[in-house]
């Protein structure tokens, strides 16, 4: 173990096949299927065949950190994502068991990890135009998740897993975050995008939202908003004319990656200025799994807005930001850049492991905070994560 506490804000698990469809009502079974194309299982969700993860199964996964060098280096030869992420691998049974997991966050120095599912940020944007499947496919995802993973493991403050709260029915999101609740979850993950309805999409920032924020503030819950399928591909295409299917995992074209990070510049714009982290100050915000960059932009247009319409807003957008969110930057961001900006009270460590993007071994984060003050590193590599999550320093 290190000298600190490391609680890693971004792990993943990788689903079993009857994750989505364990704990599905009858009525819904249809919804999520698996279909076998050409000797490969793939995901369909209504009918549709999705693409969005090449291997729902998960059986074989490409190697933990295996774009490491890509991200470090950049790409100068133009390789393809298959050359570059390489050679796959068996999945390990410490990707989809908690036990398994504990013994091997036990070996790489690893305290806690807030633990994301991977398979379910792709159910949200393709039940969106039956929001009564999306509310029923999450809640059996949240059944699974507590029986195979707990919320937290076995009591132990190690593994937090992060159930999924769905927004559009408030009394139905509200009534899910009361279970999840009542079942030990510290934290619960909310999609980072515009909110789908039969009456059309809005933002989760309006106050027809405030009856959820307000029992999320009531319940003391940290909510995490990590990168997804937030359905920016619609504008994507809009501009190179194909309708596609986002592919995260893929090669992307170099106009969907310039504005890679709108998503989230645009879901934290939205609960600043219309107006819910100001009528729930105590609302908790961690942006995981979505780098950095964004962050100076955002202020940048916050800072102006305020300046040219201060009327349109509750209180200073900028002290907003620091006061309520609080940002997991990739590795390769300038970490002293961000924590200068906005507050080391505000950032947070997270590998991504063990997906091909993040890091092989979790704790090498460190080596990006080299000549920051011991203090500031304690409190990036877990005490702040800690004291949002309302646990001990150390375990």
């Amino acid at each position: 173990m290190a000298e600190y506490s490391v609680f890693d804000c971004d792990n993943h698990f990788y689903e079993t096949a009857d994750a989505l469809t364990k704990f599905l009502p009858e009525r819904y079974k249809s919804v999520i299927t698996f279909v076998e194309v050409n000797g490969r299982t793939k995901i369909a969700v209504k009918g549709q065949i999705s693409d969005y993860i090449p291997n729902p199964t998960f059986a074989v996964v490409a190697r933990p950190g295996a774009q490491e060098d890509y991200y470090r280096k950049g790409n100068p030869e133009g390789r393809s994502y298959r050359e570059i992420v390489g050679k796959p691998m068996r999945s390990l049974p410490a990707f989809q068991e908690p036990a398994a997991r504990i013994e091997l966050m036990d070996e790489q120095g690893l305290d806690r990890a807030l633990m994301f599912p991977t398979l379910a940020s792709l159910v949200e944007e393709r039940l969106r135009d039956d929001v009564g499947a999306m509310h029923a496919v999450i809640h059996a995802l949240n059944e699974w998740m507590y029986e195979t993973w707990q919320f937290n493991y076995n009591g132990l403050d190690r593994i937090f897993s992060t159930p999924v709260i769905t927004l559009p029915n408030v009394e139905k999101a509200i009534a899910e975050l009361d279970w999840v609740v009542e079942r030990g979850a510290k934290v619960v993950l909310i999609r980072p995008a515009p909110v789908p309805d039969i009456r059309g999409s809005r933002s989760f920032g309006l106050p027809e939202f405030d009856p959820f924020w307000e029992r999320v503030v009531q319940h003391d819950v940290l909510v995490a908003m990590h990168s997804s399928d937030s359905g920016y591909q619609r504008y994507v295409d809009d501009w190179i004319g194909i309708n596609n299917e986002y592919t995260p995992f893929a090669n992307q074209s170099a106009f969907g990656l310039i504005g890679l990070w709108r998503p989230i510049e645009d879901s934290v714009a939205s609960l600043i200025c219309h107006g819910a982290l100001s009528r729930f100050p105590a609302l908790k915000i961690a942006v995981i799994e979505n780098g950095s960059s964004w962050v100076e932009p955002l202020l940048k247009s916050l800072k102006n807005a305020y300046k040219k319409m201060p009327q349109t807003f509750l209180e200073n957008p900028i002290e907003v930001f620091k006061r309520n969110v609080h940002v997991s930057p990739f590795w390769e961001d300038d970490l002293p850049a961000l924590a200068e900006m906005i507050g080391e009270d505000n950032v947070l460590f997270g590998s991504d492991y063990p997906h091909p993007e993040g890091l092989a071994s979790p704790v090498s984060y460190v080596k990006e905070l080299e000549g920051a003050p011991e203090e500031t590193i304690r409190k990036i590599m877990g005490g702040n994560l800690a004291r949002l999550m309302g646990v001990s320093v150390s375990v």
